[in-house]
C-alpha cells in the first residue's frame, strides 16, 4: 500500500502559481476529498499528487521517497505499478472494448484483448458491467464510463486512485454506485483522493482538505 506526503507543495502552469503551501498526508485504506470552489486548483493539485503535473515548489513523497523531481521513466513506472486515474475526460478508448479498457493490452497476435481473462471478468463484474465487456466503449454512458475506469484500478489492483469530479452530471443512483465503489477499493487497502464539489461524495470521505487559490 501507498502513503503520500506533501509539504508546503505549490503548483503553477505557465509560471503562475494557482496552489501554494500544500501540506497533505494521504494514507491507504482512506478517501481524502479536495475541495474548494471552481477554479481554486483543485484539479491542479490532484494531477500534481499523481505525478501527472511537477510541482512548481515543495516536496512529495511516496512512501518515503522524495517524488518531487522525477524523471518520465520514475513517473511511467509509478502509474503503471501503483496509480489508477478516474479523471473527467473518463481516460478511455471510446474506439476500443470495454474489456480492452480494464487491461490495455492485446494479447501476443495483438488481435484479442489481453492480460488476465480471469480478473478482467471480475472487475468488470464488481462493477456491473459484466456483461458489456465485448461491446465498444462509445457505446458506454457517462456513469458506465466512471465505473469502467473503476474497474480498471481493480484490474491492476492500484494502490493509489486520483479521481476528478468521478459525480459530476451522475444521478442519485449513479453516484451512490461510484461512491460505493470507491469506499470498496479504500476497505481493500487502496489511498483514494478526490477532486470533488460533490457533498455527498465529500460525506463518504474519511479526510477532507480545503484548497486555497494562492494569493
Amino acid at each position: 500500500m501507498t502513503t503520500i506526503i506533501c509539504r508546503n507543495l505549490a503548483t503553477g502552469i505557465n509560471g503562475h502559481t494557482i496552489t501554494s503551501d500544500i501540506n497533505l498526508d494521504v494514507t491507504p485504506g482512506t478517501m481524502t476529498a479536495l475541495t474548494g470552489p471552481s477554479g481554486c486548483g483543485k484539479t491542479t493539485l490532484l494531477h500534481a499528487i499523481g505525478l501527472l503535473q511537477t510541482p512548481a515548489a515543495g516536496t512529495l513523497t511516496i512512501d518515503g521517497i522524495d517524488a518531487t523531481g522525477w524523471n518520465q521513466r520514475q513517473r511511467r513506472r509509478f502509474w503503471r505499478d501503483k496509480a489508477a486515474f478516474i479523471l473527467q475526460d473518463y481516460g478511455i478508448m471510446d474506439e476500443e472494448t470495454v474489456g480492452f479498457n480494464v487491461s490495455m493490452r492485446l494479447n501476443a497476435l495483438g488481435l484479442a484483448v489481453g492480460g488476465d481473462r480471469r480478473r478482467i471478468r471480475n472487475a468488470l463484474r464488481l462493477t456491473g458491467l459484466a456483461s458489456r465487456a465485448d461491446e465498444t466503449a462509445s457505446h458506454l454512458s457517462g456513469g458506465e464510463k466512471q465505473r469502467l475506469g473503476i474497474a480498471r484500478a481493480i484490474y491492476k489492483n492500484a494502490s493509489v486512485i486520483l479521481a476528478d469530479e468521478p459525480t459530476a452530471s451522475l444521478d442519485a443512483g449513479n453516484r451512490a454506485n461510484i461512491i460505493r465503489l470507491l469506499r470498496e477499493r479504500a476497505a481493500q487497502g487502496a489511498a483514494v483522493i478526490l477532486a470533488t464539489h460533490d457533498p455527498v461524495l465529500v460525506d463518504a470521505c474519511d479526510h477532507v482538505y480545503q484548497v486555497a487559490p494562492s494569493s
